[in-house]
């Protein structure tokens, strides 16, 4: 019988850096992995998501590395991660508003 791990090839040190900061978490993606490569064709999504929607440009990269592709329940962590990306525009909208 023949026993294999699940790795996930994102290490620990940045997945502490996305709970803080999704965007430091793609830059040190960018600079120390090949992730974002791996899982996007171009250089012009990644880059943009790093602005428009880190969370989500982030969850894509680690479902696409878990199994070569985002399938199943890997889209729900993906659309979870859209949804936290438009509530923090939506919080922010409002929170001008009310400085007004």
């Amino acid at each position: 019988m023949v026993i294999t791990r699940y790795r996930l090839p994102i290490g620990c040190l940045v997945l502490l850096f996305a709970l803080i900061s999704p965007r430091l978490a793609l830059f040190l993606l960018f600079l120390f992995s090949d992730l974002l490569s791996r899982a996007f064709d171009s250089w012009l999504v990644p880059f943009l998501g790093f602005f428009l929607l880190p969370w989500t440009t982030l969850a894509y990269a680690a479902m696409w590395a878990s199994s070569n592709g985002v399938n199943g329940f890997e889209w729900f962590i993906v659309v979870l991660a859209f949804l936290i990306d438009i509530g923090a525009f939506a919080g922010g909208g409002r929170r001008r508003a009310e400085t007004r």
